[in-house]
């Protein structure tokens, strides 16, 4: 089979071909190269233009708005970010300091000759993200869940954002915006949550090509609320008239209730009776004070309270409503005890009275000799 007819349209590469050939025709082939450069942002770039054989012709270089930059050297435009720091017969070099993304695009490093010849630089520009921002959509309660979105405002190419907690990955909803040149990356998740979780820690980690393989990471303590817990802690030991009381109340709770209310259940609380935040102490203790002191503590996700019964002797002690002290068991333990000495007794009796009739008899037989 023979081939068939080639098209007699040039490609864009052989018209380039073609025109580095044609220059090259001269009797001395003069050429220029250019470098493609990749910068952070906020850095430094350089921006380089290499020639062969350069015979003194013009050489200018222009930004992507084909604005001349530099006239053989000379600045033709007054931004002062941009130096001509290399000028030499081999290699001409500008640098571009404080480079925005607004900065990317095609260098041009032409050479004026009898048939102008360029070469285009392109200078690409990495955005890296800052630290990510976390933002809770609704306050965690208790049996609920929160919903937690991890933001990367910001970054070029887009940034990967990861949740993590306690060392596993949680898988999030990941959405993309563009803002211009830059990517906005936002990561949402939902959690059940139970008071045991209030503290928890949650992280969400943002990676990028231009941070090397490290990280930015936003850490995120879980506040989840719920309703307090209330418990009186009794004294130590037993009271007698003449002695002082005080009692603890033990709460818990989020956010931690500020006011706590003692009261005596059905009276008022005794005249020595001092509060002194979650404690109250009442001095001089007599029978009079006997009866259920109640704590009580509350906050915008429920209330809770507990009581404190005080009997007061004279000797006696103070008897607990909900620590009441097994009395039976006591007793059981004093009757075995007495059970036990009493066996021993008998059979201390029984040995003693065999032992006497074996006595008696071996007595004849002795007789007998």
């Amino acid at each position: 089979m023979r081939p068939g007819p080639r098209s007699l349209l040039p490609t864009p590469l052989s018209l380039s071909l073609r025109a580095l050939l044609l220059l090259c025709l001269a009797p001395r082939c003069q050429a220029v190269q250019a470098e493609n450069v990749t910068v952070l942002e906020g850095g430094t770039a350089q921006i380089s233009c290499r020639l062969q054989n350069y015979d003194g012709s013009i050489v200018v270089i222009q930004n992507p708005r084909r604005q001349t930059l530099f006239f053989n050297g000379t600045r033709a435009l007054k931004d002062d970010r941009f130096q001509m720091v290399l000028f030499t017969p081999r290699l001409v070099r500008i640098t571009l300091t404080n480079v925005s993304v607004s900065d990317e695009g095609g260098y041009f490093c032409q050479l004026y000759t009898d048939d102008t010849h360029h070469q285009v630089a392109t200078l690409s520009v990495s955005v890296p993200p800052d630290t990510p921002t976390v933002e809770v959509k609704q306050e965690a309660v208790e049996g609920g869940e929160v919903e937690l979105t991890c933001l990367s405002p910001r970054s070029k190419p887009p940034a990967t954002l990861r949740w993590i907690r306690d060392r596993r990955e949680i898988p999030g909803v990941v959405s993309q915006q563009e803002n211009g040149k830059t990517v906005s990356v936002s990561s949402t998740i939902r959690l059940p949550v139970e008071r045991k979780d209030n503290g928890a820690a949650v992280s969400c980690e943002a990676s990028h090509p231009a941070l090397g393989g490290q990280k930015r990471v936003r850490h995120y303590r879980l506040d989840v609320y719920f309703a307090p817990t209330v418990r009186i802690i009794p004294p130590p030991g037993i009271l007698r008239e003449g002695d002082s009381l005080s009692l603890t109340c033990s709460i818990t709770g989020n956010p931690l209730p500020r006011d706590v209310q003692w009261t005596r259940i059905n009276d008022t609380l005794p005249e020595r009776a001092e509060i002194s935040g979650p404690t109250l102490q009442v001095a001089r203790l007599s029978q009079s004070h006997n009866g259920t002191y109640l704590c009580q503590a509350q906050n915008n996700y429920g209330r809770a309270a507990d009581h404190y019964t005080l009997l007061v002797y004279d000797p006696g002690a103070v008897i607990e409503t909900h620590s009441a002290v097994p009395y039976a068991v006591i007793g059981g333990v004093l009757a075995l005890l007495v059970f036990t000495i009493i066996c021993v007794l008998i059979v201390t009796v029984w040995c003693s009275v065999r032992q006497k009739g074996s006595y008696r008899t071996q007595e004849p037989i002795l007789n007998w000799y």
